[in-house]
């Protein structure tokens, strides 16, 4: 069973699972805009925020004391954050480029 966080170690255990939530938004946002206007800065930006959710995820995992499958499931997490937004966005590409696509309505 997992034991309980550590009164002092809440505060850090909470801010940090919002700067997790906050740094990876921040990444899919600046990740996509990177795309949509190819500045390198953007890009750049774009890992920073995904070096501050790893560190973020770092600490959690720190004050929060996961072990055994807990530092899986963190590491599954990072991973996921890193290629979501890469899927996502080469699924809405290929979605929306196809033009052979039509709905009952176009044929009418």
């Amino acid at each position: 069973m997992i034991e309980p966080v550590a009164l002092q170690d809440f505060f850090i255990t909470f801010f940090s699972s919002a700067l997790i939530i906050m740094a990876g938004a921040s990444y899919a946002l600046l990740f996509a805009w990177s795309k949509v206007n190819t500045n390198l800065w953007i890009k750049i930006a774009a890992y920073c925020s995904y070096s501050i959710l790893i560190l973020s995820v770092m600490e959690l995992t720190r004050a929060a004391q996961f072990q055994g499958y807990w530092l899986i499931i963190s590491l599954v997490m990072v991973i996921g954050y890193f290629f979501a937004p890469i899927g996502i966005w080469y699924l809405c590409v290929k979605t929306h480029s196809d033009l052979t696509i039509t709905t009952e309505e176009d044929t009418l």
